[in-house]
This record gives C-alpha cells, structure tokens and sequence, in this order.
C-alpha cells in the first residue's frame, strides 16, 4: 500500500527494522563492572597501598619540582627531534643518494638500539670527548672547553632523548608527505610556486591530517620515556625523584602511585590537545553524517533517519519522480 503525500506524490511505506538482542553482551558488561567495582574495593582496603602516604607525598614540592622537570624534558626533547625528524624526512626524500643514505644510516643506528643504550652512551660522553674544540682541523683549537662542565646531565638527557625520537619522528613525516597524492605538487608547480611555497602551503597541510596522530602518540611515548634519563644519570625527574624519595621512608607503592598520577595528569592534557588538533586538521574528511538534503518538490529527507521516540531505527525511501508514471 502506498501513502499520498499532499503534493500528490506517492511514496512508499516507511520499513521499519527490528533491532537486534545481544544478551550475552549486556551480560558481559554487567560482569566487567562487577570486577572494576571488586578491584576498587579490594584497592582501597590493601594497607600496601597505603593511600594516607599517597595523599601526603603527591603535592610534595620535591615530587611537584621533579614533575615540572619531567615536563620540560618532554618539550625541549619534542622540539629539537620534530625539527630534526622533519630535516631528515626531507633528506630521504631526497634524490641525491648521498642526502638519502646519510639519513637512512642514522635512522638505522637510532631505530635499531635500545634508548637506555643510547642515554647510558650519552653518560659516559664526558669520558669519551675530555674537551670540545673550535677550530680548524689538525690546528690548534681557538676555543676548548671540558666536555663534563659544557655538557650538564639535564642537558645531556634533552640531547639523548631528542637524537633517538628524531628518527622514529622522521619516518612519520615521511608517511605524511608521502600520503599526499603527486598531483597535488604538480599543481601547485604549474601555478608558479615555488618548492617552499608548494610544502608550505599544499603538501604539509594536507599532510598534518597523517601525521598528528602518530605524533601525539609520540609526545606520550616520549613523557614515559624520560623516565629512562636515570641513565645517563640524571635523577631529578619524577620517576627518579620518587623512588629516592621511597628508598628513604620505604613506600615504594604510594611513591609509585604518586608517579603514576602524575604521569596520568599529564597525559590527559596531551590527549585532550592531540584530539583538538586531529579535529582541526580532519576538517571536511570523513564526513559520515546521513544526507539530510530536502527534496524541493516532495519535501521527503533521503537516507537513514531515526524515529523521534520510537526508539526504533526506520529507512526512509527517497522520494519518486512525480512524473516516473507517465513515462
């Protein structure tokens, strides 16, 4: 049967879908909140965690120095190795072979040992270089100082950390570039741009909606990281801090849980950003949402449309050619 709309139109009676029971997945869910609430309630009557050491030490000013250092890690390394992660992008990209193999070497060394390797290597910097020289090769040197009182721990972390993210964040711009289809250069060349103006303007554009993603993760990655500057050493960020602090009174829990928070703490604002800038940077891509064009001669909505309180889904079927009949 048919319904004839005030125009005259006829349309199709609208289908309604039955959606489908899952019982077992309710069940599930249920049994999964039953184990969070256990493990919560078992959590909070443990003495080992002693929750009272935790609420002291967590806003203790050693702990809040140690997390404000543990943050400037993070940046100064991030900074230097996007800069350098995006120097060595363009160099595999590269034509020339030498550009192009110089950067695949370092990626090579970089992506193929552990970072604690590198960061102990970064330690013993001092040992290896006793002086850093200025001056031409084979000749005096105009300027020399002691490697140990030019190069401090917290700088030799920035520098470790920084030289190892740098390859990981080089092959992510690399996918990046890559991504953005050929044409788009080509077009851009035969508008008159320049190479600077043509990665500027149309290839690192598009690109960001590749590499954000990747990137965030690695901003994460690289906050944990710092935890390995021990290394080197260097002890005053807040993994370290911590465990000095807990071989002093021996809470090693609550001190660990006083990290942990803070690492979370931090980690959510970088979440919270890395999802702004993936939204800005997606705009226009991967539109889902159902066509709500109206017909101007029928006034019906075409696609998929809920029923208001229903709570049943219903397909709607677009409109029909008022003159389909006559032909």
């Amino acid at each position: 049967m048919t319904n004839t709309t005030a125009t005259g139109v006829k349309t199709e009676p609208g289908i309604k879908a039955i959606r489908l029971r899952h019982p077992w997945r309710n069940t599930f869910a249920v049994v999964l909140l039953l184990i969070v609430a256990l493990f919560i309630a078992d959590a909070a009557m443990r003495p080992a965690y002693n929750w009272p050491a935790v609420g002291k030490y967590l806003f203790d000013q050693r702990i809040s120095q140690a997390a404000f250092i543990t943050l400037q890690l993070t940046v100064y390394s991030m900074v230097i190795a996007i800069i350098l992660g995006v120097t060595l992008a363009i160099m595999r990209l590269s034509p020339n072979t030498v550009v192009s193999s110089i950067a695949w070497v370092y990626l090579w060394i970089f992506r193929g040992t552990p970072v604690y390797v590198q960061l102990a290597f970064w330690g013993l910097i001092g040992t290896i270089y006793q002086s850093i020289d200025i001056g031409l090769p084979f000749t005096e040197p105009w300027v020399s100082f002691p490697t140990r009182v030019a190069l401090s721990a917290f700088i030799l972390a920035i520098v470790g950390l920084a030289l190892n993210e740098a390859a990981y964040m080089a092959e992510i711009v690399r996918a990046g570039l890559l991504s953005v289809d050929s044409g788009q250069e080509e077009a851009a060349t035969a508008l008159g741009m320049s190479w600077f103006q043509t990665m500027v303007r149309v290839i690192v554009p598009q690109s960001m909606r590749v590499i954000i993603p990747p990137a965030g993760n690695e901003v994460i990655s690289m906050l944990k990281t710092t935890s390995l500057v021990t290394a080197i050493p260097f002890t005053l960020e807040l993994y370290t801090r911590s465990r000095d602090i807990a071989a002093v009174t021996f809470e090693t829990v609550p001190m660990l849980i006083v990290a942990s928070i803070w690492y979370l703490f931090f980690t959510s604002i970088l979440m919270v950003g890395q999802y702004f800038l993936e939204k800005r940077f997606a705009r226009g891509i991967g539109d889902r949402r159902p066509d709500k064009k109206t017909d101007d001669a029928s006034a019906a909505l075409t696609g998929v449309t809920p029923v208001v309180g229903s709570g049943q889904p219903t397909v709607v079927s677009p409109a029909t050619d008022p003159h389909q009949g006559d032909r």
